[in-house]
């Protein structure tokens, strides 16, 4: 199958967002994807801030959108936009770090005000890097989330249902995703 990179653009560990990227991340792999988990709060703050694109985090990261197939890409909205922590990632990854990729776009916030955030604000911005597919992306409300004590997640009926079938629906795209033969 395919090769998933689920970048989470919460600036907090103990996000919402952050849990139910990795959350879905089980279900890719059940369906036998090999995911690895981006999780953008890890990398060097001065690398991010200082446009550093040589620091070693960022040639990581640079490296490992280039070697996927697919991306999900998820974050909590702030001010009717997506975290300012992903937007600075995404500002030192080559133009077209997407190109030739299904993309997955998933946001999560406090109300449905912010529903609309993927479409005019992270949409644009993944369609200009060039990628090949973005797949219908979902908005799931905070309260829709609950972790227990145990750290487990609980999504709420409702949104573990659409959630279920926009990544369904992102797996199939992978699945028509051409393999490039490499270069010999």
């Amino acid at each position: 199958m395919a090769t998933v990179l689920s970048v989470s653009g919460s600036p907090s560990a103990s996000s919402r967002t952050n849990r139910l990227l990795r959350h879905l991340d089980n279900r890719l792999t059940a369906q036998g994807h090999e995911v690895i988990p981006l999780d953008v709060r890890t990398i060097p703050a001065e690398a991010l801030l200082g446009a550093d694109f040589r620091h070693p985090a960022i040639v990581e990261a640079t490296a490992l959108f280039a070697r996927v197939d697919g991306i999900v890409i998820g974050t909590p909205v702030y001010k009717a936009a997506y975290s300012g922590v992903l937007k600075a990632l995404l500002d030192l990854l080559p133009q077209y770090a997407l190109t030739g990729k299904t993309v997955l776009p998933l946001a999560t916030g406090g109300t449905t005000a912010h529903v609309l955030a993927i479409d005019y604000a992270l949409r644009p911005v993944l369609s200009s890097m060039g990628a090949r597919h973005i797949v219908q992306g979902w908005f799931t409300l905070d309260k829709d989330i609950a972790v227990g004590e145990d750290g487990g997640l609980t999504v709420a009926p409702a949104a573990a249902e659409a959630l279920t079938q926009v990544l369904d629906q992102f797996s199939e795209a992978l699945g028509r995703t051409p393999v490039l033969a490499a270069a010999s």
